[in-house]
């Protein structure tokens, strides 16, 4: 049975639909799909991101067991800084992509997701074995609310005071702090708050006690309902990844892809002190000509991609990739997906085909991401 996040009266209570991803009972949409996708472009939504896993590493060791366990350099990580990283097999499979903050000399908190969260914890613990390190799984204790839109720093900013204004205003982007928070009903919370997120657009990320999950929910959408804030399911918050280019476990990575099929190499360190796992294998594939590539593509027609199409050579319709995420762009106004084709077929402007439901669709090859926030 799947299980449900500390706000799932509070999705019910707002008419939320609601369907099972990664193990969890998750709002799907609220309204519709646009309106949230497009409020969160124009101003701001809210997003329940409980089901994430947070994993806690402590310890004069903690930096060490994760430059040991990670693909990246935990020990560059400054404190009050995040970074993005992998957890890899020793084959170089991804096992999961992951956000690793610093909030201490000796404590990271290591951000997977849902569905991976428990294999994330066991093999942290595993790998940080002979290290002074210990790691603690608080995925249960935890919520997290994300605030996502141009209007996130105001909302988050209006309800903090003193140094904290100036900590929200001024943090940059993967960074995080604490932060406390007042709420509606005049009690406070001190969350960890990130400026990290999932759509392409400016935000917050809130770490708190699952027990303040509701009271902090509730606050955010009053306080944000002037500005725009609506709250928004999984599908915004798909199409919203999907025009930043971000890839999801699961459609643009998984145990049958490395990094550098995935065009995600840069996360790899292999000019780090020490051995990680996975390293051989990576140091092996690092120079090695891929068999596929991940590429945007652009549909010149109106009927999208889904995750599964194959992508077809133009003319002689043979296959030459499959299509791992699509969708009509709600910002952009015309279809764009992500999939993986052979190197030949990779190159910008590229036109290739989508069979979609039997019949071949015109696509070209684009940069990704398809979409960036307009800088002020």
């Amino acid at each position: 049975m799947d299980k449900k996040t500390p706000l799932h009266d509070e999705h019910e209570a707002l008419g939320a639909s609601l369907t099972g991803f990664g193990g969890w009972l998750m709002p799907l949409r609220y309204t519709s799909d646009l309106a949230e996708h497009r409020a969160v472009r124009a101003a701001a939504g809210l997003f329940d991101l409980s089901h994430m896993g947070e994993i806690w590493v402590r310890g004069t060791g903690a930096a060490a067991a994760l430059d040991h366990a990670l693909v990246g350099s935990a020990a560059a990580i400054a404190v009050g800084r995040a970074k993005y990283s992998m957890i890899c097999a020793e084959d170089g499979a991804v096992l999961d992509d992951l956000i690793v903050y610093r909030t201490g000399d000796a404590e990271f908190l290591v951000v997977a997701n849902a569905g991976n969260a428990p294999l994330v914890a066991s093999e942290l613990a595993e790998r940080s074995a002979g290290f002074d390190a210990v790691v603690e799984d608080r995925s249960d204790e935890t919520a997290l609310i994300a605030v996502q839109g141009p209007q996130a720093e105001d909302i988050v900013a209006g309800l903090v005071a003193g140094d904290d204004v100036a900590t929200v205003r001024s943090m940059k982007y993967y960074a995080a702090s604490p932060v406390t928070l007042t709420l509606a009903d005049g009690g406070t919370v001190t969350a960890l708050a990130a400026r990290t997120g999932y759509t392409g657009e400016d935000g917050f990320e809130l770490f708190v006690p699952s027990s303040s999950a509701v009271a902090l929910w509730r606050t955010l959408l009053a306080a944000g309902e002037p500005l725009g804030l609506v709250p928004a399911g999984l599908s915004a918050r798909d199409s919203l990844r999907l025009e930043a280019g971000m890839p999801l476990y699961g459609h643009e990575l998984d145990t049958t892809t490395t990094p550098y099929e995935a065009g995600l190499g840069r996360v790899v360190r292999l000019d780090k002190v020490g051995d990680f796992v996975g390293r051989a294998a990576l140091e092996s594939r690092r120079h090695s000509a891929p068999s596929r590539v991940l590429v945007g593509l652009r549909g010149l027609g109106k009927r999208p991609a889904r995750a599964g199409y194959p992508v077809v050579a133009p003319g002689s319709g043979r296959p030459v990739g499959t299509v791992t995420s699509g969708a009509p762009s709600p910002t952009l106004g015309y279809p764009v997906a992500m999939a993986y084709v052979t190197p030949e077929l990779s190159a910008e402007g590229t036109e290739v085909g989508v069979d979609v439901r039997g019949r071949t669709e015109p696509f070209v090859v684009v940069p990704l991401p398809f979409y960036r926030r307009p800088q002020h």
